[in-house]
């Protein structure tokens, strides 16, 4: 399984778009503790490669995520990983030749 931010120039099957959500709560002792983000990325990578395995996909490309810090009026502030990209699977030898003895 692969994860890439750029396309893929091969031919392929797009399986789907998938994207997570992933999210932590800064204290309010530490209210600037943004290193944070490195850990919610890696769970929101963790998440798209069961996204997908679950739909039968080789890899995702066009990856891209987003980051927001959320203030609520009287809670503590959240910080917010947005993850999506493009499931898709490779062609095996046997779906090339079934393709061509179909021609």
């Amino acid at each position: 399984m692969f994860m890439s931010t750029g396309g893929f120039n091969q031919a392929h099957v797009i399986k789907g778009v998938i994207t997570v959500t992933v999210s932590t709560m800064l204290t309010s002792e530490k209210p600037d503790e943004f290193s944070k983000f490195d850990g919610l990325f890696d769970q929101a990578k963790q998440k798209l490669f069961e996204q997908a395995k679950q739909k039968q996909g080789d890899g995702i490309v066009d990856v891209s995520f987003d980051t927001e810090v959320v203030r609520m009026s009287v809670a503590p502030k959240f910080l917010v990983v947005h993850g999506y990209g493009t499931v898709i699977s490779l062609p095996t030898k046997n779906n090339n030749t079934d393709i061509e003895d179909h021609k």
